[in-house]
């Protein structure tokens, strides 16, 4: 079967385990792209996101489905999750431009505004009057005033805040107050505002996802809160419960059920009798599992509790970990079936919080040994950094038995350039 064959018929294409994990990756590949490529490095499969999508389109066959490319703006990645028909959601106008130039039409795109920056607005409107296809959500009145007052009048879908669907980290929390959409109490008085005070085509009511959510309680929710809007608004074509789906980072953490998450959440929007298209914006589920990030251990030093190993990957490379207090698992590539060995795995960066992970059971890591660290496709390389001078790490990605560079390492005369004294 063709990419295109699949694409098209994703009931016939393969898709592989709901998960993958670290251990499955092929230890003789990781060992090879880090001595060609060095350390820190970044693998990404692009089989497996194509994997991802195909699932989603499994479960969600008459949903709108999008790829929120705030997880992930690779162009590989991009033009992967296109290849394979899905449009793209994007969350800033340079987002917009990345999308743009792996391929998307522009017509299929939808914008998300996130407090907008004015020169952001300005670029999209821009966009929009070339593609007036392209949709835009707006969560606030005063970027419903902004994007009036410079000329847009075309698909727009209002952004509301469905009340207390929080994460399991505050910075994921979405409840009343969050900056997220419209409470749900003005939504109905503002889409009808929309409706008798803007240039806009209200098509739409959108709700952000709390991202690592059991989705099984979040999306329900989502659809039957927004439904109820819907119903009372009327003429609302799609009803876009946003992404969020949840993703077993942990090795004991079971796969999400997609299928029934998608069967309740269709079923919850069915209960308001609302006729509108259920849509979907997954980012982090098509992506998180398809990379991981190969570093060497450097230093190894042996305290009162867990042994510190020192490798030169760092919060610079992952930011999850110590932002977030995220756990991502750790695989020992060189040595799997050595005796475990309690250890805090840390970088090179000159503060506590650069650590990978915190007193973990590890086959024992030696100078030189190889690290994996799993789960890492999604917010990863996003969220990368320069602290410490440190240059962005290289991506090698994985498709079809090939390997090729599709990010290249950065260099200090990279930071450099960028620079005047």
């Amino acid at each position: 079967m063709s990419r295109g064959d699949a694409a098209a018929d994703p009931e016939r294409a393969p898709v592989g385990p709901a998960v993958r994990r670290v251990s499955d990756w092929d230890a003789d590949l990781l060992a090879s792209l880090a001595a060609t490529h060095d350390t820190p490095l970044y693998v990404t499969d692009l089989d497996r996101v194509r994997e991802n999508v195909r699932r989603l389109a499994r479960a969600f066959p008459d949903a709108h489905r999008m790829y929120a490319a705030k997880a992930n703006t690779g162009q590989a990645v991009l033009r992967t999750v296109l290849d394979e028909g899905l449009p793209i959601e994007c969350a800033a106008a340079d987002e917009v431009r990345r999308a743009v130039e792996a391929g998307a039409d522009p017509d299929s795109l939808q914008y998300t505004a996130v407090n907008p920056p004015d020169r952001d607005l300005d670029a999209i409107v821009d966009l929009w009057a070339d593609h007036p296809g392209m949709r835009v959500t707006a969560g606030a009145v005063d970027t419903l005033d902004r994007l009036a007052d410079r000329g847009f009048a075309g698909d727009l879908l209002l952004r509301v805040n469905p009340g207390e669907v929080g994460g399991p980290h505050e910075s994921f929390a979405v409840g009343p107050d969050a900056q997220f959409g419209i409470p749900v109490p003005r939504a109905v008085e503002t889409a009808r505002a929309v409706r008798e005070a803007y240039p806009f085509d209200l098509v739409g009511l959108h709700a952000h996802g709390a991202s690592g959510m059991a989705g099984d309680l979040t999306h329900p929710d989502a659809a039957r809160r927004l439904g109820a809007v819907a119903r009372e608004v009327g003429g609302v074509d799609v009803v876009d419960v946003g992404g969020g789906f949840a993703v077993p980072y942990r090795e004991d953490e079971a796969a999400l059920d997609l299928d029934a998450l998608a069967r309740e959440t269709r079923a919850a929007l069915a209960e308001t009798g609302v006729d509108t298209r259920l849509a979907v914006e997954p980012g982090r589920y098509v992506v998180a599992d398809a990379s991981l990030i190969l570093t060497r251990v450097n230093t190894r030093k042996e305290t009162p509790g867990p042994t510190v190993v020192g490798v030169d990957a760092s919060l610079a490379t992952l930011m999850r970990p110590s932002l977030l207090g995220s756990y991502h698992p750790v695989r020992n590539v060189t040595a799997p079936d050595r005796e475990p060995d309690r250890v805090t795995v840390g970088g090179p960066v000159c503060t506590s919080t650069d650590t990978l992970c915190e007193n973990r059971p590890i086959p024992r890591p030696e100078r030189g040994d190889l690290l994996a660290v799993g789960i890492a496709g999604a917010y990863g390389m996003e969220l990368a950094n320069e602290f410490h001078s440190q240059p962005l790490p290289a991506e090698v990605a994985v498709e079809d038995g090939e390997t090729r560079v599709v990010r290249e390492r950065r260099t200090v005369d990279d930071l450099l350039t960028r620079e005047h004294p």
